[in-house]
Order: C-alpha cells, then sequence, then structure tokens
C-alpha cells in the first residue's frame, strides 16, 4: 500500500552536490555577501577541494577541520571532504588558543583550513598555538603538539611560514585526476561519519559529536521537506555560524531541497534586514532570539525588509516569540526543540499550528526520531504530560562521541537511546518545550526553579531587552536566582526596581536576590555561556564577602 509520501532520498553529501548540479546546474546554490555559487559551480568548487585532500594524501576517515571567517569556502571544503569520505570539523571562529588546541589535537585533524583577512587574526593565532609550524615544512609539518596535523592552508594569496597558500593548493589540486575523486565518492557510505561537530557540555573538555551523511539526509527530508514545505524555489537565509550545527546543517538540508542558502557573513543587523529584503528570502532561520531581535528592532530597518519572508523559525520564551510574530506579520512564526546531537532539530512546529501552539511548544519529534522522558533522579520512564529529561533515538541521532567510547556508553541506554541531559516537558500528545538544562535547574531551598520561566517573566518589565538568569551561591538555600540584565536602548532601571518587579508576581524562591547589568553577554557561538556568569556572580559575591542573599517577601 503507498501513502503518497515521496521515498527519502539518502545518499552521501559528496553525491548530492553531483546529483543537484546535474539537475540545475545555474541555479543559485548559495549566497554570501561577497560571493554566490551556483550548484554547478559549487560541485567544482567542492571538486577542487577533494583533488587537493587527495594530494595531501587525505584518507576516508582522516579529519579536515576550517577556522575560518563566515565565508562561503566553508561549504566547498565540507563538500569536498565528503566526496572523498573524509570528515569535516567545523571549528569555532570565536575560539582562542587553549579552545584551538583542545579541538585540534583531540580530533587529530590532518589538515586545516584558515583565513588571513579581517580581525581576529585567525593565521596568527594558529601559530600562537602551534608556534612549530612556522619552522615547519608547509604540506609536511611535524607538530610535537598536534603529531596529526600535517597541513595548514590559507586561503589567501599572502602567505605565512608553514602555511600553503590558496595558490599552492589549487596548483596541488591540478596535479590530481578527477577520476580519483569519482573513485573515492563510490567507497563513501551513508553511516560514514561526515561532520563532526564540538559542542560544549557539562565536562571540561568540549565533545565531538558525530554526524553521520544519513543523518543530514533525514533531517533535510524531515524538517526541510516535511514541516516547512520547502521546494527548490524557497530562499533560506540565516546568519547562525558555519561552525555550529545550524549553519552546517541548514546549508546541507537547503542543497538537499535544491532551494538557495543565504548566509549574511558577518553579522550585522542592519545587513542582515537589507539582504532579506534584497535577496528576496521566504524562510528565515534565525535559530535565536539573540540574533533575531537586533534585527526585528534595528532603528535602519525599514518596513518593508521583512514582507518577502513566510516562514520565520526562532526559539524563545513566550513573550519573545509573540513580540516576533507581530513584527513579522505575513510569515509563519514557528519553534522547535534543537540540539547538536539532533542534527539541529529534533521536534519542529507544524505550519498550521495554532499561535499558542507555536508559542509555548517545540512541536512534534520529526519523523523517525523516538522521543521519551525520564526521571532526571532516577532514571524512570515518565508517561507523556509530565516533564523530565528527554531520550531520544533515530535516525538524526548522532553515532557517539569522537575518541570517547567511556562518555559514549555512558549517555546511551542498552536500546540506543541518547539521554540528552535536558529538562524538557512533553505534553499529553507528545510535543516538546525545552525548559531547561539539568544543571540549568537552581533548587532553591529544596525548591526547583527552572532558569528560563525566570528570564521569561523579567522580559515583560519594559526595560528589560534580555535576561538571563543563573545560580548564585546562598549559605542558607545553598543557591538562588541571579539576573543578568541588557536593557532596552534608552531604557533605565535598578536592581531593585528590577526585584521588586518580580516581587508579589513569582513565587519568592524564583526572585532574583542579586541583578547585574551588561552591556553584552559572554558568548559561545550563539548561546550565552552561563558557566562565566555563574564565576562572576560568585567571585563578585565573595570578593565583597557576602555568603547569603537578603531575604525576600512576597509583597
Amino acid at each position: 500500500m503507498t501513502t503518497g509520501r515521496p521515498w527519502i532520498n539518502v545518499t552521501t553529501l559528496g553525491d548530492l552536490i553531483a546529483q543537484r548540479a546535474a539537475e540545475h546546474p545555474d541555479r543559485e546554490a548559495i549566497v554570501f555577501p561577497d560571493a554566490r555559487f551556483t550548484y554547478g559551480e559549487l560541485e567544482q568548487v567542492a571538486r577542487n577541494y577533494a583533488r587537493g585532500l587527495l594530494a595531501l594524501g587525505v584518507g576516508p576517515g582522516d579529519r579536515v577541520g576550517y577556522f575560518l571567517h563566515e565565508c562561503i569556502d566553508s561549504a566547498g571544503i565540507l563538500l569536498g571532504a565528503a566526496k572523498v569520505g573524509a570528515i569535516t570539523v567545523p571549528l569555532n571562529a570565536r575560539f582562542k588558543s587553549f579552545e584551538l588546541s583542545q579541538v585540534v589535537t583531540h580530533s587529530g585533524m590532518s589538515v586545516l583550513f584558515t583565513s588571513r583577512p579581517a580581525a581576529p587574526d585567525l593565521v596568527g593565532l594558529v601559530n600562537e598555538t602551534f608556534p612549530e609550524i612556522q619552522n615547519g615544512a608547509a604540506g609536511a609539518l611535524e607538530l610535537v603538539d598536534a603529531p596529526e596535523l600535517k597541513a595548514t592552508v590559507v586561503l589567501s594569496d599572502e602567505g605565512a611560514p608553514g602555511f600553503l597558500t590558496a595558490d599552492d593548493f589549487d596548483r596541488l589540486a591540478d596535479d590530481v585526476d578527477d577520476q580519483r575523486v569519482t573513485e573515492r565518492e563510490a567507497a563513501v557510505r551513508v553511516r560514514d561519519t561526515a561532520v563532526i561537530m564540538y559542542t560544549s557540555g557539562t565536562t571540561a573538555a568540549p565533545k565531538g559529536a558525530m554526524m553521520s551523511h544519513e543523518a543530514f539526509c533525514r533531517f533535510a527530508d524531515a524538517a526541510l521537506v516535511g514541516r516547512m514545505g520547502v521546494q527548490h524555489d524557497a530562499r533560506i537565509w540565516t546568519a547562525l555560524p558555519m561552525f555550529h550545527i545550524g549553519g552546517v546543517g541548514f546549508a546541507l538540508g537547503t542543497l538537499y531541497t535544491g532551494a538557495t542558502y543565504v548566509h549574511v557573513g558577518f553579522f550585522d543587523p542592519a545587513v542582515a534586514a537589507r539582504q532579506i529584503r534584497d535577496e528576496a528570502c521566504t524562510i528565515a532561520l534565525p535559530g535565536f532570539e539573540t540574533i533575531w531581535v537586533p534585527i526585528m528592532t534595528h532603528p535602519s530597518r525599514a518596513d518593508g525588509d521583512l514582507d518577502s519572508l513566510e516562514v520565520v523559525m526562532c526559539v524563545g520564551v513566550e513573550e519573545r516569540l509573540r513580540q516576533i510574530q507581530d513584527s513579522t506579520p505575513n510569515a509563519t512564526l514557528i519553534s522547535c526543540y534543537g540540539q547538536t546531537e539532533a542534527c539541529a532539530f529534533l521536534s519542529l512546529n507544524e505550519l498550521d499550528d495554532p499561535l499558542d501552539m507555536r508559542v509555548t511548544t517545540g512541536g512534534f519529534p520529526l519523523p523517525g526520531m523516538e522521543c521519551e522522558i525520564h526521571d532526571p533522579d532516577s532514571g524512570a520512564y515518565l508517561e507523556p504530560g509530565n516533564t523530565g529529561e528527554l531520550w531520544y533515538r533515530g535516525p538524526q541521532a548522532f553515532d557517539g562521541y569522537f575518541r570517547d567510547p567511556e562518555l559514549t556508553s555512558e549517555v546511551f541506554d542498552e536500546r540506543g537511546y541518547f539521554r540528552t541531559g535536558d529538562i524538557v516537558r512533553m505534553d499529553v500528545e507528545g510535543r516538546i518545550s525545552f525548559d531547561s538544562r539539568v544543571k540549568d535547574m537552581l533548587k532553591v531551598g529544596g525548591e526547583n526553579v527552572s532558569a528560563a520561566e525566570v528570564e521569561g517573566y523579567l522580559l515583560t518589565h519594559p526595560a528589560v531587552n534580555m535576561a538571563q538568569v543563573v545560580s548564585a551561591p546562598d549559605d542558607r538555600y545553598v543557591e538562588v536566582p541571579a539576573a543578568y540584565i541588557q536593557l532596552k536602548d534608552g531604557a533605565e532601571a535598578t536592581e531593585q526596581e528590577i526585584i521588586d518587579f518580580c516581587r508579589g508576581k513569582i513565587a519568592t524562591f524564583r526572585v532574583p536576590r542579586y541583578v547585574r547589568f551588561v552591556e553584552e553577554y559572554p558568548m559561545s557561538g550563539t548561546k550565552v555561556k552561563k558557566v562565566d556568569l555563574r564565576e562572576d556572580i560568585r567571585k563578585d559575591l565573595a570578593d565583597q564577602g557576602i555568603t547569603e542573599a537578603p531575604t525576600i517577601t512576597s509583597g
């Protein structure tokens, strides 16, 4: 019996771009502010990277990293590596020497692409991290601190000691017969690892989540085709970095659909609004309110800049999502529950869901993804309709953490369900709504406090633009809420005013005992680094000799 649903086209990423290039070579595939490729051009760029990697001795399963400012080359490198069975490792362009060293050495990458233009100086940072490179032979490095790294390539005509230039790399590629790429493509399997995404967690070091070719295809088919109804004439905009699962997943998902991927490059909200207008984008995937709110509220944004949009996908608290929907009345706002290990989206709203459902839930799990909730302490299964730790399995799920079998065995149960460490609400019909991380739950005098709930209430204050709530140590209650507030332009507020705004409106144990005002938050990609905020308030209180928060009454 047929269901009318089209077959899922699961393939390797190298074959995917080759297929799309054969189908419509002249259609725009990917657009950045300073460059754009058709599908035919992107296929040729990818093959050039594949030939160059073969010339450098890259074999199946070898890791290839990119440490770049936002640029179109990221897609070419990823697809080129996929064609020869190598694994791409995107590196956060905000890394400093410590994080860079961690990921380069842990991943054991053999080739690292970087760039010289713009600030920060990434080549300088690579040299600071691995000073031996400057005395090494370009393309044949022998580093004590990173023994698996054999070549560093700067995508510029301006060279650096120990680095191959873009011209050097192209000359190497020219010496490799294209047939070798074709032969290697034929040997790549859909279940092979295509990308290792390094993600922060509760451990001291970042973890490398292994994502297969199939996982990206399944994500694209389920989320973009199935839930969003994306067709080849869509123009999909995002600002999520190409070192983030969203940036990578949305790019590959767009190529899967045969549509056009539009990226803002370096994020500037004024430029972003104009780009959405000028490129006639139909779908915006900002992902996070930290990206969309600056666009939505920027003083230079014209009334018609966002009129081409039909869909906006953003997560956030209910109050903020309603504001976003009001600001883009021509588009349907949808939300999700997302995670690196789920290849971007695990769940996503339907376009025809009522507004109340789209701003209060992350929708149903995507097809094929099986989800359960469990008691975070005992691990006991909980029926839908409860709040607990999310466990899931399915074809989009990652395959474990690279070079960390012990951690991998800890986070998967015997049935293959991944224990996320996220606290979610699952309604009786199975919709998922993110609540907090297990570690982001405060326990104030024995009472559980969701940081997200307090943040949502703080956003209703007329002067508050953004709010982040973390735990502050306390001798009486063990921990109490502390709020880091970013005010709206021109607005003023005091610590006591914010506290008084909460008193009597939310439960006393949820009221922030401390309020700090910030111009900007410490960020990791697109996420606020709450661990830094927790350390900041801990140190601040210790310096002042404060061990117990003031008593808060309800009125």
